[in-house]
């Protein structure tokens, strides 16, 4: 399929997600009701739907797009947005908010803050090794992720298995869920920035997939760059998952569909791949709502929808080779 075409009807497919999950939900909308101005639908839009949208369609597309620089960056068709700790930073930071302190924007800014710290240790760590290549950050982030992983497990372990416990695997679990328009907006702000950055320096971060030593031929510089444009796209991550907990397999997979779909590297397979990370992730929040009668996380979907899709571009990928 050629490039424009795969972005047009990816663009009108988002279009149409976010519509709809504009609409689905427990409390039922009507345009009637909200151009007539009821005043419960018009709450549950503004105050619940419309945040939830835009979270999806924006923390979708950052996902997406973060795992082509990673991808691309690394060299590695399974590297992912958490490759140097952000994920697991951001659940030890959460799980120490719901413990320490008080209320969801707590919660959020303590779940960034563990994001960024983690990320800023593991680049601190790959800054120890002069050589500057690219497997250095990668175990870097391994150690940071399992130093994460064990500040998690001990809170836990300190964690009331009512309460605190619960809101802790459930974060975890990954929620579009009662977050609130206030709290959008700072985070939205910097992925938006953080999203210019990386479409600016797209050329470069492509010149990187081609080895390193060829890279500094044309002129760049690698180790400076590489740290600039990991540190942007995982600031843009920490910005989701501090609101949204840990969504899996979307910065994974949309990467993946944006390659078999244009075998190409440039700048609109990485703008296929933000709009194929917001599809996804709009589909499963729609399904997470919907299907049951409370709600489940929305990791669930990501993975059930996530999974087979990729065996079925991989199928058809060795079917036309």
């Amino acid at each position: 399929m050629k490039l424009k075409s795969s972005i047009y009807i990816t663009a009108m497919a988002l279009a149409v997600m976010a519509v709809v999950s504009l609409f689905v939900g427990k409390y039922p909308l009507t345009l009637p009701g909200l151009l007539a101005g009821h005043e419960m639908q018009l709450k549950v839009f503004f105050r619940l739907r419309l945040s939830r949208t835009v979270l999806g369609v924006l923390g979708g597309v950052c996902l997406g797009v973060a795992g082509f620089v990673y991808q691309t960056v690394f060299r590695n068709p399974l590297a992912s947005p958490d490759i140097i700790g952000v994920a697991s930073g951001a659940s030890a930071g959460a799980a120490a908010g719901i413990l320490f302190l008080s209320g969801a924007a707590a919660v959020t800014a303590a779940s960034f803050a563990g994001a960024l710290l983690a990320v800023i240790l593991a680049l601190s760590l790959a800054a120890l090794d002069k050589t500057g290549k690219s497997g250095t950050i990668v175990l870097s982030g391994i150690a940071v992720h399992a130093l994460a992983q064990t500040l998690l497990m001990g809170l836990k372990l300190t964690a009331d298995p009512e309460k605190e416990l619960a809101s802790i695997e459930y974060w975890i679990m990954g929620s579009l869920n009662g977050v609130a328009v206030e709290r959008i907006f700072p985070n939205a702000l910097l992925c938006l920035v953080c999203l210019a950055v990386l479409f600016l320096l797209h050329r470069q971060i492509v010149l990187l997939s081609v080895g390193e030593e060829e890279a500094q031929m044309l002129g760049v510089s690698v180790t400076a760059l590489r740290l600039a444009v990991l540190l942007t796209a995982t600031l843009m991550v920490a910005a989701v998952v501090s609101l949204t907990g840990l969504i899996s397999f979307v910065g994974l997979l949309a990467p993946h569909g944006a390659r078999l779909l244009t075998k190409r590297d440039h700048r609109g397979t990485m703008a296929l791949s933000g709009l194929l990370g917001g599809v996804l992730l709009c589909f499963a929040d729609i399904l997470a709502r919907s299907v049951a009668a409370t709600e489940l996380p929305v990791s669930i979907f990501t993975s059930l929808i996530g999974a087979p899709f990729l065996v079925w571009l991989i199928v058809r990928r060795e079917t036309r080779a």
